[in-house]
C-alpha cells in the first residue's frame, strides 16, 4: 500500500503536466478497491509485495467482479492499474517474480451511442427556457463540430483559436490526454457559437473560447437537454466526440486518417473505434457501386 500510496502522490503532483486529473483519480479509486480486498479476503490493511501471487491476482479479480459488481472493462481496468504497481516493485528488485506471468485480460469493444442528424438538429434548434441548459447544449453543439474532448473545451484558450492554411479560423491544440497535436477546422456552427461567448465574462476575465462547467454538472444537465428533446439514451459530453467522429464527419465522407488527425489520436485503430457507419452512408455507397456494376454491364453486352 505504501507504494501504491507513493506512485499516486507522484502522479498528483504530474496532473495537468504527464497526467489528467481523471487518471489520478482512478489510481486513488484503484487504490481504495485494493484496500477494501485486503481487509474482504486476509483482514489486513497491507500485505507484504512477495505474497502476491497468480492466485492473489485472480480473487482480487473474482472480488472486483462479484464484491464490487464491476463490469467485465472496469474490472480489466482495475486488475491494470494494480498490475502497474507490481511493475514498480519488480523494477526496483523488491520482488523476483511477476506475479502476472501468464494473466490474460481483454477490454471488452463497447458500442458507442451518438447523435444521428436528425438528433442533433433536434438540440441544436431547440428553445430552451434556462440560461444554464443553452449554454451547456451550445458547449456539447460546439464539440459535436468540433470533436474535443471535455478537458479540452475547458482548456481552450481564445489564443489557440488561429487562423488556419486556408485563412479561416482553426483551432490548434495539444489534447490533455494524448499530448498529441490536434487541427480542427472550424465548421460555421461552431464559429457562430465561439462568437456569441466572445463578451461572457467568464470568457473575458479567464481568456477562455467557452464558460465550460465542471464535467459532473455538464453531464447532468446534458441528461436534462437529452429528455427535453426526446432522445432515446442518456446523452453524455463524450457523446459529443462520437457525434463528430461519425455523424458529422465519417458519414460524409471525410477519410478516416483526416478524422484521426482532428481527434488527435496517436493512431488510426483509435478512430476506429468511433468508426459506426449508419446504414445511410452505407446505402449511398452501394449505390454508387450498383451505378458502376450497370455501367460496365451495358459496355460489355454492346
Amino acid at each position: 500500500m505504501e507504494t501504491f500510496k507513493d506512485h499516486n502522490s507522484k502522479v498528483k503532483e504530474l496532473i495537468d503536466r504527464e497526467f489528467s486529473k481523471g487518471t489520478w483519480k482512478r489510481y486513488e479509486t484503484s487504490l481504495r478497491h485494493t484496500q477494501a480486498f485486503l481487509k474482504w479476503k486476509f483482514n489486513l490493511s497491507d500485505i507484504d509485495v512477495r505474497h502476491i501471487n497468480p492466485g492473489f491476482i485472480a480473487d482480487y479479480e473474482f472480488y472486483l467482479r462479484t464484491v464490487r459488481n464491476c463490469s467485465n472493462n472496469s474490472a480489466v481496468k482495475y486488475i491494470r492499474n494494480f498490475q502497474k504497481i507490481i511493475n514498480i516493485c519488480l523494477n526496483n528488485e523488491w520482488i523476483s517474480k511477476n506475479p502476472f506471468i501468464g494473466y490474460k485480460s481483454k477490454i471488452e469493444s463497447v458500442d458507442v451511442r451518438f447523435l444521428t442528424d436528425m438528433q442533433l438538429q433536434k438540440i441544436r434548434e431547440k428553445n430552451f427556457n434556462s440560461e444554464r441548459l443553452r449554454i451547456v447544449r451550445d458547449i456539447f453543439v460546439f464539440c459535436c463540430y468540433t470533436g474535443l474532448a471535455y478537458i479540452d473545451a475547458k482548456n481552450l484558450t481564445r489564443d489557440k483559436v488561429t487562423t488556419g492554411i486556408d485563412t479561416g479560423l482553426w483551432i490548434k491544440t495539444k489534447r490533455v490526454k494524448t499530448k498529441i497535436e490536434a487541427s480542427i477546422p472550424l465548421l460555421p456552427e461552431a464559429q457562430k457559437i465561439l462568437r456569441r461567448y466572445e463578451n461572457h465574462p467568464k470568457c473575458v476575465n479567464e481568456n477562455i473560447a467557452l464558460p465550460v462547467l465542471s464535467n459532473q454538472k455538464m453531464n447532468g444537465y446534458l441528461k436534462e437537454i437529452g429528455d427535453l428533446c426526446e432522445i432515446d439514451f442518456d446523452i453524455t459530453f463524450h457523446t459529443a466526440r462520437h457525434t463528430f467522429a461519425t455523424t458529422v464527419t465519417l458519414n460524409n465522407g471525410v477519410p478516416l486518417e483526416t478524422v484521426s488527425k482532428m481527434l488527435g489520436h496517436a493512431n488510426i485503430r483509435m478512430t476506429q473505434h468511433y468508426a459506426k457507419i449508419q446504414d445511410k452512408k452505407i446505402g449511398e455507397d452501394m449505390l454508387v457501386l450498383k451505378k458502376i456494376l450497370i455501367k460496365e454491364k451495358r459496355v460489355v453486352s454492346h
